[in-house]
């Protein structure tokens, strides 16, 4: 006896219906193909270190020792996200004030300035802090924490804190930045805090999403891109006060200048997101980002206003109080 599912106060035979629901899914899919991407296209994990791009800062770059090597990190990719590492720093006495820290025993090939934006995630940022840091020395990469802190009351603009971090990572000389939330963490060692070639989205395997990317332009969370890349495109817009929009502004900026992004493979790319109250959405931002063609060469780093309220060096951060 063949199966029957009211609904709507209409009877289906349970064939009927799947085929009914089977069709609305291709519809959807036809229509909108953007919006599913189960599979992407990723960097094969033995191309990663071709991919990667060997830069350091001057202060690093004259040290006679060995290189390090970073095969076998990848490979391996080892679990770290485990209270050991997330609960306290291990071993701060090998961090350098400012929080910047470079292996000792081999010769790092890579510099990377982690620009985090902030205001009021105390609890967030201590635990993003101590597992950071214990994380990031397993990769023996060359790494500095640039905190930037809105100090007004105005909406939380997350862009503008990027674009201000960057030019304060540039007075330092790194040649890659990653745009870096302070609610995500990534749990395999293998998601390298390093710029590849081609802008880097490192957190397309995020838990909420059940680890699939929700749409192939999703371009935000963590980012990694060369600094003379994100001078190029004029670094992000500056108008997006409030949550959402800023992303997928940066993203159509890299469109317009024919840059395309890349991503290591899904194993790679898990990351979880730590609860936090949401923000409160930019009600303007669909309008921003209809018109954002017209301001990419005139909103961005070359239209950057703010003052810098104090500039502090603490032991596992280097911290920039800002008003916009």
């Amino acid at each position: 006896m063949m199966k029957t599912v009211k609904i709507f106060q209409r009877k289906y035979h349970l064939a009927e219906l799947i085929a009914k629901i089977t069709c609305c899914i291709l519809l959807i899919y036809s229509i909108l193909p953007h919006r599913f991407a189960s599979h992407y296209d990723y960097i094969r994990p033995e191309d990663i270190p071709e991919a990667l791009v060997n830069q350091v800062t001057t202060n690093i770059s004259q040290q006679h020792m060995e290189e390090c090597h970073y095969e076998s990190i990848i490979e391996e990719n080892r679990y770290m996200y485990i209270p050991q590492f997330s609960d306290e720093v291990l071993k701060p006495e090998e961090i350098l004030p400012g929080g910047e820290y470079y292996p000792e025993d081999c010769r790092a090939r890579y510099s990377t300035a982690i620009i985090v934006p902030y205001r009021q995630r105390e609890q967030q940022l201590h635990k993003f802090l101590s597992y950071m840091h214990n994380y990031l020395r397993h990769q023996d990469i060359h790494y500095r924490i640039f905190l930037i802190e809105q100090y007004d009351q105005k909406p939380f603009n997350r862009a503008k804190l990027f674009n201000i971090g960057s030019m304060i990572a540039a007075e330092f000389e790194f040649p890659c930045l990653i745009l870096h939330d302070v609610d995500l963490m990534p749990l395999n060692l293998g998601s390298l805090y390093a710029c590849t070639q081609l802008p880097r989205h490192m957190c397309a395997a995020l838990d909420m999403w059940r680890f699939h990317l929700p749409y192939r332009g999703l371009f935000g969370g963590v980012v990694a891109i060369r600094t003379q890349q994100y001078r190029t495109i004029n670094g992000m817009s500056n108008m997006y006060e409030g949550w959402g929009g800023e992303d997928d502004d940066l993203f159509e900026r890299l469109k317009s200048r024919n840059i395309d992004i890349c991503r290591f493979a899904p194993h790679l790319n898990e990351y979880t997101m730590l609860r936090h109250k949401p923000e409160k959405k930019n009600e303007n931002r669909v309008a921003l980002l209809r018109s954002g063609a017209l301001r990419f060469n005139t909103d961005g780093l070359n239209s950057l206003v703010y003052t810098e309220k104090d500039r502090r060096i603490h032991s596992l951060f280097t911290h920039i109080l800002v008003q916009t």
